[in-house]
């Protein structure tokens, strides 16, 4: 641990430069999708403005339980599949992944093909699960 100070203390630039991509780096992922959304406000979205659900997990995972309503386009599918989307550019889309790590990538490539109300679930299925949220097992 002594060495860890002395090698900080001895490469101010190495370090600074280190925090400054590392603070970059977390801020262009955060904001590279869109804003995030909590459970409570996905529910609000999906009752009050008919938002879209789109699930980005595997088939699989997707068929083991769900959020209700909830749109499956697997992530690894989602470029070649985007038309099955095209009626609801319009329409709130929320994106939800198993832990969160998807929905960014999936986010900004449905920005960048003209959605324009993208939103992410924060956490994923994982939160939904853990909030003890009715879930569809197909």
């Amino acid at each position: 641990m002594e060495q860890f100070f002395t090698f900080l203390g001895n490469h101010p630039i190495l370090v600074g430069t280190f925090l400054l991509l590392l603070f970059l780096f977390f801020r262009n992922e955060r904001a590279r999708a869109g804003a995030t959304v909590g459970t409570q406000e996905l529910v609000r979205l999906v009752n009050k403005e008919k938002a879209i659900v789109l699930d980005v997990r595997e088939r699989a995972e997707f068929i083991e339980g769900h959020i209700v309503d909830a749109v499956n386009i697997p992530y690894s599918t989602l470029e070649t599949r985007l038309d099955e989307l095209s009626q609801h550019k319009e329409n709130p889309i929320v994106i939800a992944c198993k832990m969160g790590q998807h929905s960014g990538a999936a986010g900004t490539l449905l920005q960048k093909n003209g959605f324009t109300n993208v939103t992410r679930l924060t956490g994923g299925y994982s939160e939904w699960r853990a909030q003890n949220l009715p879930v569809v097992k197909s």
